[in-house]
């Protein structure tokens, strides 16, 4: 596993830390994710929407519903393209072992 793979890791275990109450010295930085985001970020990555959720995990309909406001993405899935917006390649790599 290479070093940036092991401090996003590293990350959403302080993430997941900091959400349980425990202090741990984490900073927080609010993503916040609105409608237009999670296009902006699909279209950055030059990707149709039911590509997108096929290659990072997540159903055409849940993207869908996210770009049209209809939803918002929970914690996790904000954690997600949080890291697909900073790292799609890490976020692929990482889809692709929960499939394998």
């Amino acid at each position: 596993m290479k070093k940036k793979d092991h401090s996003i890791i590293e990350g959403a275990r302080q993430s997941l830390d900091f959400l349980r109450g425990k202090a741990n010295g984490s900073r927080v930085v609010t993503f916040r994710v609105e409608a237009g985001t999670v296009r902006e970020i699909r279209r950055s990555l030059r990707l149709s929407q039911t590509q997108f959720a096929d290659q990072f995990g997540f159903s055409p309909a849940t993207v869908r519903n996210w770009e049209q406001g209809r939803t918002t993405p929970d914690t996790p899935a904000r954690i997600l393209l949080a890291v697909i917006r900073r790292d799609p390649d890490v976020a692929r790599a990482a889809a692709e072992d929960v499939r394998s």
